[in-house]
């Protein structure tokens, strides 16, 4: 935890101090001006910057929440290269700005008074909220880095609480700090944190698929250094190297390690030696060469002497070669191995090389492929198939650990390879330790029942949606808006309880039931359509004409799903996903009234979801006994709770809409919702399909 904490605690030191210098040059500057009372109208912009950069934080944390697996690759990627800039920016621009940073405040804070209240807010707003935007997507960045959020959050308090700190004692003069000195080295520290940051967003865009190269390696220590080791972890926590790094992680981290760090020392030397411009004026009465306070005269005046040293080049490349010697130092010494971890070789031509006979208990195996295709390796029960461990897309060349337990029983490796033939070990045969639950493997074959059935209700339920929609579309032609709005409930429900099959309405479920966000004129956008367009209609008091090319529109969108949904692919993998994936909708959309648009019924359609889900896990239920008999029992308690919560809030006049609950029946209806979710998170698992195992 600690050794992921440290970039954090650099971050929040430096930009905390950063933003506290600020702050104390402009309280400095008013105290000094006798305008004290004044002081509020700075601490307000200070913490609408602080909100904002909160906001800021949470907003990027939600986002990934909601997206794929390869989305949240990509956004965090992507973020990842933002980060980088904006660090790389900053330390340039600290480099640059410390020397005039005090003058250039005093100006603008002076020309605020003249102004009045809101522009003194607004500069303390806009000093503030850069360095906390810039903290907030740097911080998050490391939390998504290392995995957890405990020690990066720690860090950062830490550096955050220093700086605080430093600052107060700069404003009273009870510490001198060059700072010049100080935002030198730690530019320096961040510019080499950046290098592994950019490293790792590089890997993000490769895992998703926008970058190519993923599997080539530049090297692979696996095999030598125990990743899980105090000294691996310490090196990745605080620089972001691993044992096993790509082609293009090492020249994006070398390259912008070594141009950077050069330009900056070279700065640094440059700016070492300026004089201060001739034009700057004189200290006014009473105020010596240090400025206000200790904080404005240490920003002030902190120029060093040249020094003459070594060629621009030599740090960047120490900073480069240290670590590799270092690594190398601890391969040759040790080969960096837990005694419980053993290497298990695998290819297409011969599979579980080196698995002795283990001991039971949990142990890591290093599976190393030695062919050359990507493999599929799963640890099995030789006879009955059932898989106690997999790692999938074994690349060649590379090593990956695998954690598994060791029970009582037989065991052997299987190998499927990308393209070949199915390889198994020969069995080993464990004796001495306790039962060891082994998951039934699930093919294609096992899911295709399932998935024709399910093909064969949704079908029917188009049928049955494009008969109500055609009476919805009569309702408007003949202006008879209050039985639309009876049918256009009636329809809606029979549209969301075939919930199940949108991963196969591709295009079209975005014109029957798509929402407005990211449209330019929202509700009155060409783009809206389907079910939500009209639902705004009819309870907005838009007339029949109006609304008649919307119902025709629906209409004709649903007739032609109807058309093409026995045409469309839809995966047998994907239906264990869909379980989930609908009752995650709608905790996000339905229960927090974001799909409402005027007819309040989105517990309706809650209720309408979880119909659409217990017909999926009807389906699956043969296959989900197989494998863990508990995990329906606890799901169907979980949809019994959350449909009773939901049908309470239906009364005589009709559903209550979401935010007209009240707080203790929304939270008990969003916390039933949340635990069903985690319920139903083991059926993926449970029914992935295993090549060949």
């Amino acid at each position: 935890m600690w050794d992921e904490a440290f970039p954090s605690f650099l971050i929040g030191l430096r930009e905390g101090l950063e933003a506290g210098l600020i702050v104390s040059i402009l309280v400095a500057t008013l105290v000094r001006a006798g305008q004290k009372a004044r002081l509020p109208q700075v601490w307000t912009g200070v913490a609408a910057a602080l909100a904002l950069s909160l906001s800021f934080g949470a907003v990027l944390t939600f986002t990934a929440a909601n997206l794929s697996g390869h989305a949240q690759e990509a956004f965090g990627g992507v973020l990842s290269l933002i980060a980088v800039g904006f660090v790389t920016a900053m330390v340039f621009w600290m480099r640059r700005s410390a020397r005039t940073l005090s003058a250039e405040l005093k100006e603008k804070v002076q020309a605020s008074l003249a102004i009045g209240a809101g522009a003194l807010v607004l500069t303390s707003f806009l000093a503030v909220a850069r360095e906390g935007l810039e903290t907030s997507l740097f911080l998050w960045t490391n939390v998504r880095t290392a995995g957890e959020s405990t020690g990066p959050l720690i860090g950062a308090a830490v550096g955050l609480v220093l700086a605080t700190g430093l600052c107060w004692a700069l404003y009273r003069r009870a510490l001198k700090m060059n700072l010049t000195r100080f935002f030198t080295i730690t530019g320096a520290g961040l510019i080499v944190v950046a290098a592994g940051v950019l490293g790792y967003g590089l890997r993000d865009l490769q895992e998703s698929g926008l970058v190519g190269g993923g599997s080539t390696y530049a090297f692979d220590l696996s095999g030598h250094l125990d990743a899980s080791s105090w000294y691996a972890t310490l090196v990745q926590g605080t620089l972001n190297l691993t044992v096993t790094m790509t082609v293009l992680q090492v020249v994006g981290y070398v390259a912008y390690l070594g141009v950077v760090m050069t330009m900056f020392i070279e700065g640094v030397r440059g700016g070492a030696g300026a004089t201060a411009p001739a034009s700057a004026p004189a200290p006014a009465k009473g105020e010596s060469a240090k400025g206000e306070s200790g904080a404005v005269g240490a920003v002030a005046g902190d120029a060093e002497p040249v020094r003459p040293g070594r060629p621009r080049w030599v740090l960047p490349t120490a900073l480069v070669a240290v670590p590799v010697v270092l690594a190398g130092a601890v391969i040759a010494v040790s080969d960096g191995k837990q005694d419980s971890t053993a290497t298990v070789s695998v290819s297409e031509q011969d599979c579980g090389k080196g698995f002795a006979s283990p001991q039971p208990g949990q142990q890591v195996f290093q599976l190393h492929n030695t062919g050359d295709k990507v493999s599929e390796v799963y640890l099995v029960d030789p006879g009955t198939g059932a898989v106690y461990g997999e790692i999938e897309g074994l690349a060649p060349g590379t090593t990956r650990a695998l954690t598994a337990t060791i029970g009582s029983g037989d065991y052997a490796w299987r190998c499927v390879p990308t393209g070949g033939k199915t390889v198994t070990s020969a069995a080993v045969h464990i004796t001495g330790g306790s039962e060891v639950k082994a998951v039934k493997p699930v093919s294609e074959d096992d899911l295709k029942g399932p998935l024709d059935a399910y093909k064969e209700y949704v079908d029917q339920g188009l049928a049955t949606l494009m008969t109500q929609t055609q009476k919805l579309q009569a309702d408007v032609h003949s202006g008879d808006l209050a039985t639309a709005r009876a049918d256009w409930l009636v329809a809606h429900l029979q549209y969301a309880s075939l919930g199940a099959a949108y991963g196969t309405f591709a295009d079209l479920d975005g014109k029957i039931d798509g929402r407005p966000d990211g449209l330019a004129d929202k509700y009155q956008d060409k783009g809206f359509t389907g079910f939500l367009r009209l639902e705004y209609g009819l309870w907005h008091g838009q007339s029949a004409a109006d609304l008649t090319p919307v119902a025709d529109e629906l209409a004709q969108n649903v007739a032609k799903l109807v058309h093409d949904f026995p045409t469309q692919d839809f995966a047998p993998s994907d239906l264990p996903l869909r379980a989930h994936e609908i009752l995650e909708n709608t905790l996000q959309f339905e229960l927090t009234g974001d799909t409402d648009m005027g007819s309040g019924t989105s517990l309706a359609t809650t209720q309408a979801n979880l119909a659409g889900t217990q017909e999926l896990l009807t389906l699956l239920q043969p296959l989900l006994d197989e494998r863990d008999p508990q995990v329906l029992v606890r799901v169907n308690a979980g949809m019994k709770r959350v449909g009773d919560l939901v049908a309470a809030a239906r009364t005589p006049e009709g559903w209550t809409p979401v935010d007209r609950l009240p707080a203790d029946s929304r939270r008990r209806i969003n916390g039933a919702t949340g635990q069903l979710l985690e319920d139903l998170a083991p059926v993926p698992a449970l029914l992935e399909i295993r090549k060949a195992a």
